[in-house]
């Protein structure tokens, strides 16, 4: 999670640490009474989006008895892109089957080239980047003006893996030509250019490119009317299901800032929500994203506890707590966490036993990642204490991956999905294999980077860019190009794990999606601390129907 804000500093009575004050909610009790939609509007949606959902399957399913590749490739694109693909997963992926069967010939087009090797690639199919090579010339130039195609290779270039030096290249080249061209775009192109040059089509959080793109596909003239139909419904019945949400979760979080004094902590549920969304937004993930967000928030409330607040006497006290697991415990505690920690314990507790009473296997896992996670926050307070710098990053991240908590949220999600989800899938998660430690290291620098100004302004552990300054002994903007080499080698991981892991894409997207949704946040600055800068996008997902 995100490190807070800087504030004044200010003595409390309870502690002998400097409490910081943050931006409150932007959002407060809103959506104690925003409703979207009527009851009776919400029938009428859905009714219509059954309809349409069968008017586009028909032509899904005629599409995959056609020869028109480009055609297929772009259904595929839309669907995902206007965030209705989940609904046709099998048709999807008989289309795609289709088409990597004729992946050996030949295109002499760049732009289909491209756009079929990003959809295998973001699919789990192992292609080969070879396919580019024609496109050179002889001093490694890709022989290309047409800005669509440039655009397509730039975002196919993204699925690369270590050592693609072909992909490596194209994203140099790519880059470099795309910002020449950008000025002399019309204005959609031009747009679709600025957005891939921030952030590349693979990397983007799907709800949020769901709500960019409707009114970018809406504008087209090849636009599928039922298609853009079906992704507005969608859309705004998806947008009541949240808002539901959040309801039941201010009533949660009203009650339990009135039982413990929380100012220590950030006061940010809708953005964790947004945050949880990232990953499991689907709407029969309803109950899990709701769960989910109340034990993201608990990380959280760690978060702002261990790293800058708690004496090491308390935190010593809290850990022991939490590992006894016994409301009893809750006696040996300061009187201000008491009640926050009763309240982690029963939360937690309710949501093992609906799990149980769904039959889930991995129900009792939930406590155990509550308690780990306090565990690994309590791990870097000896080092804030002592001012400690790790001699390099990379024993920085040694300890510093499992406070991230990516491995305790990636684990959740998965133990929330059900019987899709195995004991084997649970323990393997769980050792951070090689795809979750990427996620850990992408949340974790990028974490560090946009909070390292503000975090040198008090007392707090150190962050990797601090430790990289010193094991290199460079300024911090060579320490952060340093770290975005580190970034750009994990995200090169997670693509090579998602071909050649052999566990279901289904949780491999999902841990992805949490690197999608760390990348966000942390794009340009602490969006989650500086809660502000996501009111524009938090506006258009919850409030703003399309």
């Amino acid at each position: 999670m995100a490190a807070p804000a800087n504030g004044s500093n200010v003595v409390t009575a309870d502690l002998h640490k400097p409490r910081r004050h943050y931006i409150p909610s932007i959002w407060g009790h809103f959506f104690l009474n925003h409703n979207p939609c009527t009851q009776s509007q919400y029938l009428a949606m859905t009714e219509m989006a059954s309809i349409k959902k069968e008017r586009v399957r028909k032509s899904i399913l005629a599409a995959g008895s056609s020869s028109d590749l480009p055609m297929k490739m772009e259904l595929i694109d839309t669907l995902q892109r206007t965030g209705v693909a989940y609904h046709f997963g099998k048709e999807i992926q008989d289309l795609l089957r289709g088409i990597h069967a004729d992946y050996q010939g030949s295109s002499d087009d760049l732009h289909t080239t491209a756009a079929r090797f990003y959809l295998l690639r973001t699919h789990g199919y192992h292609v080969s980047p070879d396919v580019f090579m024609k496109f050179r010339d002889d001093r490694g130039n890709f022989v290309s003006n047409d800005a669509d195609s440039l655009l397509a290779l730039y975002n196919a270039s993204y699925l690369r893996t270590r050592g693609e030096e072909v992909l490596d290249d194209a994203i140099i080249f790519t880059n470099s030509r795309l910002q020449c061209m950008l000025e002399h775009l019309e204005p959609q192109l031009a747009e679709e250019v600025r957005c891939a040059l921030k952030t590349p089509i693979f990397r983007r959080v799907k709800r949020v490119e769901t709500r960019r793109y409707i009114p970018v596909y809406e504008k087209k003239a090849t636009r599928d009317e039922d298609i853009l139909e079906l992704a507005k419904l969608d859309f705004n019945i998806l947008q009541t299901i949240y808002c539901k949400e959040l309801k039941t979760l201010t009533i949660w979080w009203k009650d339990l800032k009135s039982q413990t004094d929380l100012q220590f902590a950030r006061d940010r549920i809708v953005e964790m929500h947004f945050w949880v969304l990232g990953v499991v937004y689907e709407p029969q993930h309803s109950y899990s994203r709701v769960i989910l967000t109340k034990l993201n928030i608990f990380i959280s409330l760690f978060d702002d506890f261990y790293d800058n607040y708690s004496t090491t006497e308390e935190s010593n006290t809290f850990t022991a707590a939490m590992e006894r697991w016994d409301e009893q415990a809750a006696e040996q505690l300061p009187a201000h966490l008491k009640a926050l920690y009763i309240n982690i314990l029963n939360t937690t507790n309710d949501f093992e036993e609906e799990l149980k009473r769904q039959k889930n296997k991995n129900a009792e896992l939930v406590k155990e990642l509550v308690i780990d996670v306090a565990k690994c926050y309590h791990a870097e307070v000896k080092w804030r204490d002592e001012h400690y710098v790790p001699t390099s990053v990379e024993e920085h991240l040694q300890i510093s991956v499992g406070s991230s908590a990516c491995m305790h949220i990636i684990s959740l999600v998965f133990i929330s999905m059900g019987n899709v989800t195995t004991k084997e899938v649970l323990e393997w998660a769980l050792t951070y294999p090689k795809i979750v430690r990427c996620v850990c290291i992408i949340g974790r620098i990028g974490n560090d980077m946009v909070s390292h100004e503000r975090e040198q302004k008090s007392e707090h552990v150190v962050s990797t860019v601090k430790t990289c300054t010193k094991e290199h002994r460079i300024t911090v903007a060579g320490a952060n190009a340093k770290l975005m080499v580190i970034i750009e080698e994990a995200w090169m991981d997670i693509v090579h794990e998602r071909l050649h892991n052999n566990h279901q894409m289904v949780h491999k997207e999902k841990a992805t999606d949490l690197a999608r949704t760390m990348d966000f946040m942390f794009k340009r600055e602490d969006a989650y601390t500086l809660a502000s800068s996501l009111k524009e996008t938090l506006t258009s997902l919850y409030v703003n129907y399309v």
